[in-house]
């Protein structure tokens, strides 16, 4: 559709009538225009804006690391690769704190696919189950610390019936404690439906109160769908 043409109902074709009052509705655009006025008019018309390279990159562009940063998101969101590039791009040496446990063919095809595309400058602790005391060990002056992820750790807890709460807490003290730049990886499980048995309930209450504790300490706290982030807090 031409940028001169507000209403797709209508014929363009040999013989229609001249479209002068759609063209008055959206305007001409001059080369004079700010920005804001040809976005406006964009909109009116329904036409499609074009991003510019600068457009792109800022869009693309991965924010500096913070201390504590929390990344969440729906499954194949992007938020793991996101967590990742903040990390990579931060200058300092890259550690990932697997919280999985590869209990089938799926799982460890999973962990092969990460494995790939983090690359070789990554250090890898699997660590599934004590993740307060691997974050006080591994994150060192230097460092860069991505966990990826708290819901699994969950699962983890859940299926060894630990204390949840205290761990959580246990987590967060940790968290506090450290001088070194971690970001935290977790699923957002809270959006559908009410599940309809009692342990995925649990998980899912679970999950939500953690984030809330993680995202009330954090420096910063993103939520990510379709590969983009969204800046919830910092």
């Amino acid at each position: 559709m031409s940028q001169e043409t507000c209403h797709d109902n209508e014929p363009m074709g040999r013989g229609a009538p001249e479209r002068t009052e759609s063209r008055a509705g959206c305007g001409a655009l001059s080369g004079g225009d700010s920005q804001s006025e040809r976005g406006n008019r964009h909109a009116r018309c329904g036409s499609r804006i074009i991003p510019s390279e600068n457009d792109i990159a800022t869009a693309n562009a991965v924010p500096a690391i913070a201390g504590v940063t929390l990344v969440l998101g729906g499954a194949r969101s992007g938020k793991s690769a996101f967590g990742e590039r903040m990390v990579a791009e931060s200058g300092l040496t890259p550690l990932y704190l697997a919280t999985s446990r590869a209990y089938d063919d799926e799982m460890r095809d999973r962990i092969r696919h990460h494995v790939a595309r983090r690359g070789p400058d990554w250090t890898t602790v699997e660590e599934p189950d004590d993740l307060e005391g691997a974050i006080a060990r591994e994150a060192q002056p230097g460092r860069a610390v991505l966990v990826d992820c708290l819901t699994l750790w969950i699962t983890n807890l859940m299926m060894a019936d630990a204390d949840i709460a205290a761990r959580s807490t246990g987590l967060c003290a940790t968290l506090r404690a450290t001088t070194t730049p971690v970001v935290l990886i977790s699923n957002e499980v809270g959006l559908g439906i009410v599940p309809d048995n009692a342990m995925a309930r649990a998980f899912r209450d679970h999950a939500g109160r953690l984030h809330q504790e993680i995202a009330a300490l954090a420096d910063e706290v993103y939520f990510v769908a379709a590969g983009l982030p969204l800046k919830m807090k910092g």
